[in-house]
């Protein structure tokens, strides 16, 4: 009963492949070949194939001969939004033909709240059926893959929209940690606004339970640590980790935080690089509301339950990043 995860060499990916293999699940790993495998290589029951979801054929050989699908690969900054198309749209649908060749028995896309938008002005949290809408480019690449995989009603699929997932290995929320650290934080959030969170390794958990549970197809289901932060909490939490006071807090307003990202994206666009800070991603960190989503449902549905909340999960992610010598 093997299983494929895409983007096993990423940050979730590498949990939820770990996990499976863990428990005696054999896995078949897909990534690039210029993905760095060192850690997939130690677990034991893992098969490393190389491709990747834009390339049609290596999609349509990694699903030879298994039962089910977890895929995670995708991206989270890009260089334009043709690229979020391409990868996190089109190379989702590449699967989707592949797992009905083959006769998967369950297709887990991991999408994102972003597929469903930020929480209303009041700080509404967001349910399945009462999304706001997507308001970057990521977002709609993401909800335009879950559209094309609830279409194709053949392949039994379950969607999975987590909210900003931390932990160990991962590197976007690294830059926080590391600002804290310096003890200068830049501060492009509304201080007050409110954010659902979710920690690496529950997510993962989640992602394999959406794999096994006996549930509808085409189930949509928001996860979440059941604790909704404000960036205030969340700064206090991560100097509490860090072990230090970001004593110097720059307010950016909107405007000067839309012109650095101009610039960033216009270094991005001259050095052919992707950059997290654009003019897209504004629209996401100014968000009045914040980001909140209901994971409730989910609990129920797929008889799950999340195990860390942020003030833990990110005492156990400082400590992964100081023995790893990353902060």
């Amino acid at each position: 009963m093997t299983s494929v995860v895409t983007g096993a060499s990423g940050f979730l990916g590498s949990h939820i492949t770990q996990q499976l293999s863990d428990v005696g699940r054999p896995v078949r790993a897909l990534g690039r070949k210029s993905s760095k495998v060192d850690f997939l290589q130690q677990l034991p029951n893992v098969e490393l194939v190389y491709g990747s979801v834009d390339d049609r054929e290596s999609c349509f050989a990694a699903m030879e001969g298994v039962t089910g699908v977890i895929h995670a690969a995708g991206l989270v900054k890009a260089k334009s939004n043709d690229d979020f198309r391409r990868i996190n749209t089109e190379g989702t649908e590449h699967l989707i033909h592949a797992a009905r060749k083959h006769e998967v028995k369950r297709f887990v896309l991991v999408s994102s709240q972003a597929a469903g938008g930020p929480s209303d002005d009041a700080g509404t949290p967001v349910e399945v059926g009462k999304e706001t809408a997507p308001v970057t480019g990521y977002g709609r690449s993401k909800l335009a893959a879950e559209k094309i995989l609830l279409a194709n009603d053949d392949v039994p699929s379950v969607i999975i929209r987590p909210p900003a997932i931390y932990g160990p290995r991962d590197r976007e929320i690294l830059i926080f940690f590391k600002s804290v650290k310096s003890g200068v934080l830049p501060l492009t959030n509304p201080i007050d606004a409110r954010y659902s969170m979710i920690y690496g390794p529950d997510c993962a958990n989640a992602c394999i339970r959406a794999l096994d549970a006996d549930v509808k197809s085409g189930s949509v289901f928001y996860i979440d640590d059941g604790a909704p932060i404000s960036f205030r909490q969340m700064i206090e939490n991560v100097e509490k980790a860090v072990g230090k006071k970001a004593w110097i807090r720059i307010p950016l307003p909107p405007k000067l935080v839309r012109g650095a990202a101009a610039l960033t994206q216009a270094y991005g666009a001259l050095s052919n690089q992707a950059m997290m800070l654009t003019l897209d991603k504004c629209n996401e960190l100014h968000s009045p509301g914040g980001w909140v989503c209901d994971g409730s449902q989910a609990q129920e549905a797929l008889g799950w339950r999340p195990q860390v909340q942020f003030g833990q999960g990110v005492q156990l992610t400082a400590e992964w990043y100081r023995q790893e010598g990353w902060l």
